[in-house]
């Protein structure tokens, strides 16, 4: 592997010019191939950042500002039933990107599930144990099991295939079709509320 100072790649923060020339790219010649792409856009960055800016600050499709208290609750309701199963949680919130996600569960609704005395992980509730300290609150799960939620997926085979896929395309830029998956995240979403 080659490294990126090696070749005379760029690395840090992204400029507005740099934004504004992969931005224009993707538009004029659309997003893919991620690996050719900035050689051919003239940009000095490898192509996963190239891929990661897109995908996560520059698409349209990218929903900015905070997240909304509706957005939190699903994005509760479906850690809950999902677990740490990012991109599929953000697929279910438009705009939002699994990174984004991700990092909103881990720096806010992770800490405010353990300040409600909620274990983020297993979504029970924590025990206080004795501590000679009153003011302490040492938090004891009352699961120890590490297991993530049990949730009946459906078998992979069951999965559609978006018809419109391009076989030569970047596998990251797969879309699946509405599939059982879909329809059975819809019916235990529906029922929660």
């Amino acid at each position: 592997m080659r490294k990126m100072v090696e070749i005379g790649m760029k690395k840090g923060p992204w400029t507005p010019e740099e934004d504004e020339i992969l931005s224009s790219y993707i538009k004029r010649e659309g997003g893919g191939r991620w690996r050719t792409l900035p050689k051919k856009a003239g940009l000095r960055r490898c192509g996963k950042s190239c891929r990661l800016r897109w995908m996560n600050y520059l698409r349209p499709s990218v929903k900015r500002g905070g997240i909304s208290p509706e957005e939190e609750d699903l994005i509760l309701r479906l850690h809950r039933l999902l677990g740490n199963r990012w991109a599929l949680i953000a697929g279910r919130i438009p705009g939002r990107t699994d990174n984004e996600i991700k990092n909103y569960w881990n720096t806010n609704l992770s800490k405010k599930l353990i300040s409600q005395g909620i274990d983020p992980r297993t979504h029970k509730p924590l025990l206080l144990s004795s501590s000679s300290n009153p003011n302490s609150l040492n938090f004891v799960r009352l699961s120890c099991s590490m297991e993530q939620p049990e949730v009946g997926l459906p078998n992979p085979n069951e999965i559609i295939p978006n018809p419109n896929f391009n076989k030569d395309e970047d596998k990251e830029d797969e879309i699946l079709s509405y599939s059982a998956a879909d329809a059975f995240l819809d019916s235990l979403i529906n029922e929660e509320m």
